[in-house]
């Protein structure tokens, strides 16, 4: 069981608060320690015996849960039954720091149609095809910099320290138009604000210091915004100073960006090349032909579907699905990891494979109205990443076993603290 699962203490035979029954599994759910990449083991088995299924949340509540892949789909896609506001009694949540997180700010991915629409629009053509590809030069830039520093220090590294980490938060640094000297304090109240098992208190700190920090950035933006070279100034050009949008709400936008834009990017790299490390063939695969690559990228999205938690919803309406009435004002979790392991959606789903044909349909950018805006960069972040790291050192490998390796278990997004390698 893990630590947040079982944060409230409830003896055998005790009526827990909201009345739920003692029966019903505790949730969240804790990966298997021996093999901490895949999902938490019960996920399968409730796919199994009963796909649609209630659970009960640290403080006593209920949920239900989704585990396969059509059924995750159908509540991401129904915003006329299923809810993305917080706010909304029954919405169901992971952690007393996790109401602190959600509490803290208001922004599009907290909100439904119409004010999701108008507010994700704000932001679209920053995330065009287009304007992303043309950022691909910059991100290879950054990349060779980030590769030439390690292998100026030697022959190993901290992989998640010298280059997960520094890559995602100096290309959305440059995308944003803030200082990257000021990344450490930006990357951890960015970790705080997804660390489900930190006091309320320092995720509200947490908050408060980076929206203060990107108001001061953005108002300077606002002051002066030049010809508009970053995305700070093209909002205050575009956006704030026609009065389209308002400081405050713009501020929420790019701490969201930020977020987004790190801390996924960052884990995925991790967790991507230990993959990689463990199935070399694949590896030369992936270098071998830029189709593979693009492929084997979306492969390492769907195996490992980082992003854990972001499905909460309360119903709205009732709604029939998977079998299973589902009631106006109850809670729901549509599991992305466990739909992109569904056996029913992808042949052996447990094995990596880069050739796997139907890659590309995995949900690990959830699925809907809230699919992840971001993910043109993230795919072009990692694209560059492993068409580059390897053919610098060919020879790369762990430099301590597996079992050694330290994931992160309490956290919104999946990932690994650090990751010792040696070439």
């Amino acid at each position: 069981m893990s630590e947040l699962s079982s944060s409230i203490n409830i003896s055998k035979g005790a009526t827990p608060p909201g009345g739920c029954p003692m029966d019903l599994p505790n949730f969240p759910m804790a990966r298997a320690n021996a093999c901490p990449i895949d999902p938490p083991l019960e996920y399968a088995q409730i796919r199994n015996e009963q796909p649609v299924k209630k659970v009960r949340m640290w403080d006593g509540r209920t949920s239900w849960i989704f585990t396969r892949y059509h059924d995750v789909r159908t509540v991401l896609s129904s915003p006329n039954h299923f809810s993305n506001m917080p706010g909304r009694p029954g919405y169901p949540l992971l952690s007393a720091a996790r109401e602190a997180q959600v509490n803290s700010y208001q922004t599009f991915i907290t909100m439904d149609p119409p004010d999701h629409t108008l507010y994700r629009r704000s932001l679209t053509k920053e995330f065009t095809q287009a304007r992303i590809e043309a950022l691909r030069p910059m991100v290879q830039k950054s990349v060779d910099e980030i590769l030439d520093a390690m292998e100026g220090q030697g022959n190993s590294a901290d992989l998640v320290k010298a280059l997960a980490l520094p890559l995602p938060s100096l290309v959305v640094s440059l995308m944003l138009g803030v200082p990257y000297e000021d990344h450490a304090p930006l990357q951890e109240w960015s970790f705080q604000r997804i660390d489900l098992s930190v006091s309320p208190e320092v995720a509200k700190v947490a908050h408060k210091n980076m929206f203060d920090y990107l108001d001061r950035k953005l108002r300077e933006k606002e002051a002066n915004p030049g010809d508009g070279a970053d995305m700070l100034s093209r909002l205050a050009i575009d956006q704030i100073l026609p009065g389209k949008l308002a400081h405050d709400d713009a501020v929420h936008m790019a701490n969201l960006i930020y977020i987004a834009g790190h801390e996924t990017t960052a884990n995925q790299i991790a967790l991507g090349t230990l993959s990689l490390l463990q199935h070399p063939e694949q590896r030369k695969a992936m270098e071998a032909d830029p189709k593979v690559m693009k492929n084997g990228v979306d492969e390492m999205l769907r195996f490992h579907t980082i992003v854990q938690y972001n499905s909460a919803r309360v119903c709205i309406a009732d709604i029939e699905v998977g079998g299973q009435l589902i009631r106006a004002g109850e809670g729901v979790y549509a599991l992305l990891s466990a739909a992109d392991r569904d056996p029913a959606q992808f042949s052996e789903p447990d094995k990596f494979d880069v050739l796997r044909p139907n890659a590309r349909e995995h949900i690990a950018f959830s699925f809907g109205l809230h699919q992840c805006l971001g993910q043109p960069l993230a795919r072009i972040e990692l694209e560059v990443v492993f068409g580059s790291l390897f053919k610098r050192f060919p020879k790369l490998m762990l430099a301590v076993p597996f079992e050694d390796l330290a994931f992160k278990r309490e956290t919104f997004v999946h990932g690994l603290y650090n990751m010792p390698v040696s070439w």
